[in-house]
């Protein structure tokens, strides 16, 4: 492939453009999913703008011959060689070129000191699941569901009853790791 691929870093004023490109393409997944439109756009943009204005978070543009095809959002944890895939899409016109792969291994130059990277997708994104151990060699690590919730995530008021609004489906998680060797 000789398109030439890059990250590049986000300003602030390229962030409220990321959203709703983000939110299209994370959609697809969960239209496909649930057969239905989304009433509200997933991941929300108040969480979406949490990752963004996270101290650690790096948000960078994927590139492909100048032109913007996707974007990652990543955790840097200087304090430890853990860090971590928070968000990370390719606009969906661009799927199936290998930017996904080119991208992810992009990062990992960019970040050679990282020796743990963990990474979280709904248990219905199968493509995603795919991506992350077939491509990218990441193993699943946890599953996190009503019986084992999400440390990390609030705590429902009871896990037998779900709300409306916060489907159980949203519970079923899995988490990703990929452990790197330090360079010889």
């Amino acid at each position: 492939m000789s398109t030439s691929l890059e990250l590049l870093p986000a300003v602030r004023s390229d962030l409220p453009d990321l959203v709703p490109r983000m939110q299209a393409a994370f959609a697809i997944a969960v239209v496909e999913n649930a057969g239905e439109d989304l009433r509200e756009p997933i991941p929300s943009d108040s969480e979406v703008w949490e990752s963004f204005d996270d101290p650690d978070s790096h948000v960078l543009h994927v590139m492909a011959d100048g032109r913007k095809v996707g974007a990652a959002v990543v955790g840097i944890h200087t304090e430890t060689p853990h860090n971590s895939l928070d968000l990370f899409f390719i606009d969906p016109e661009f799927h199936g070129r290998g930017y996904g792969r080119r991208a992810w291994q992009a990062v990992e130059e960019r970040y050679p000191l990282t020796r743990v990277w963990e990474t979280m997708t709904p248990h219905f994104e199968t493509r995603n699941i795919h991506f992350y151990v077939n491509v990218c060699g990441f193993r699943i690590v946890e599953f996190f569901h009503p019986g084992h919730p999400d440390p990390h995530q609030p705590a429902r008021a009871s896990h037998l009853e779900p709300s409306s609004s916060e489907p159980e489906e949203l519970d079923l998680m899995f988490r990703f790791e990929k452990t790197r060797q330090p360079d010889s």
